[in-house]
């Protein structure tokens, strides 16, 4: 199978506008794909207990944060999720010299939730993510089926003050700090001789490989990417049509500027096809510690026909029973080996609701346009109300345990009335 995946964005001061951090990815994966969104609060475990990932188990830490997720609705982990410290993450498909078809091991996608449990900065991310990275390594199927879809990881990790680039190559990677401006990744490497962190054997490994002399200047996209690159040209494609649109509104990146560069079809950031975006987030988070960060997500196919609804951390939070997937337990496919020998029926109610208006848009111009109307004021007027949390905090946290429900809610009452 191609290479088709994702974007990842991040806008800091003073490229944004007022004193926010904005962060936004479209999930890309395979068209028939049900994405969930999913919130688990904070935790406390023993000593010695584990958690079981996608496909292994591993030792869990004795303190976990709050985490919202936004992931394929058959694995453990996550494409993309923030937690209450506002640490938001994001995972791209690499693919460079070294071979991802390893042994079963811990998925980018787990990692990013584990990077989110465990860490409240997005530095302390990069720590865990590569801790956990050297101690159990990355690998198995990113899809669910036999087709054996596998690849390598970046990351790219934001919080209050600073982003962080991290991209991996088997066990080895590189991070690079982003302390203002703007950022995107596609499906390449990008990190090239800023490098603020590094596996200790990265470059001797690379020398043993001769993939680097050991005496030029270390690149490591140039050192760990394919020696042609044609094979990714059209996330290299997508990459410089992000970073054109990030550009053209620097300065005064909004939520809405990433929103629109999310829905962006003519970039191909929007993706259509075998490969679809099946998900969308975008978080706004104040640089100011009092104040609480908003994070919206899709839940839903094509944010162009999505709504971005609003979540944002208080005690109490309800489970968003509407954009979760049905589970399956030890009778998943997924958990049974051979694992995928069917594929069971992941739809939560949201989608299913969405899924039938998706048609009635692509079907009927003149009611798609009306419908497509009303749910932009819908996200128009939430986001709107979202901005007295931004400014101002949180008076009534108790007000908003339900906030995303509501939204989620108010959006299936658009679909009826339309």
């Amino acid at each position: 199978m191609l290479p088709s995946s994702c974007d990842t964005f991040v806008a800091l001061p003073p490229s944004t506008g007022g004193q926010r951090v904005i962060f936004g990815k479209n999930s890309d994966r395979p068209c028939d794909e049900v994405q969930e969104v999913v919130c688990f609060p904070a935790g406390d475990y023993a000593a010695g207990e584990k958690v079981e990932c996608t496909y292994i188990e591993i030792e869990q830490v004795p303190h976990t944060y709050a985490v919202v997720l936004s992931r394929p609705a058959w694995l453990w982990g996550a494409e993309m999720g923030a937690n209450e410290h506002q640490v938001c993450i994001g995972n791209e498909a690499v693919w460079g010299r070294e071979s991802a078809d390893g042994d079963e091991a811990l998925l980018g996608m787990d990692l990013v939730r584990l990077g989110l449990e465990r860490a409240d900065t997005a530095e302390k991310a990069v720590d865990v993510i590569t801790e956990l990275l050297g101690k159990y390594g990355q690998g198995g199927s990113c899809m669910e089926d036999e087709s054996g879809f596998t690849y390598h990881n970046s990351f790219l990790i934001s919080d209050r003050t600073e982003a962080w680039l991290l991209e991996t190559s088997g066990k080895h990677w590189a991070a690079e700090r982003v302390e203002d401006g703007y950022r995107n990744i596609s499906n390449q490497y990008g990190i090239t001789t800023k490098i603020d962190k590094e596996h200790p054997e990265m470059r001797e490994y690379a020398r043993s490989k001769g993939w680097w002399d050991g005496e030029t200047q270390f690149n490591f996209a140039t050192v760990y990417s394919f020696l042609t690159t044609a094979r990714i040209e059209a996330a290299g494609n997508r990459y410089c049509e992000g970073k054109k649109l990030l550009e053209k509104s620097n300065g005064h990146i909004t939520a809405e500027t990433m929103m629109d560069i999310l829905r962006d079809k003519d970039s191909g950031i929007n993706m259509e096809g075998m490969f679809m975006t099946t998900g969308s987030m975008v978080s706004v988070i104040p640089t100011d510690h009092s104040l609480p960060g908003v994070h919206y997500f899709t839940a839903t196919p094509d944010p162009e026909r999505s709504i971005f609804k609003p979540f944002i951390f208080v005690k109490n939070l309800k489970p968003l029973t509407q954009t979760t997937s049905p589970t399956y337990g030890p009778d998943d496919p997924v958990k049974k080996k051979p694992r995928f020998q069917s594929k069971p029926d992941r739809k939560h109610e949201l989608f299913v609701k969405h899924e039938l208006v998706a048609a009635i848009i692509e079907s009927y111009k003149d009611r798609g346009t009306k419908i497509t109307q009303s749910m932009r004021q819908l996200e128009k007027t939430n986001m709107t109300r979202m901005e007295g949390p931004l400014l101002y905090g949180v008076d009534e946290p108790d007000l908003l345990v339900n906030l995303f429900t509501n939204c989620v809610q108010e959006e299936m009452d658009v679909y009826k009335t339309s």
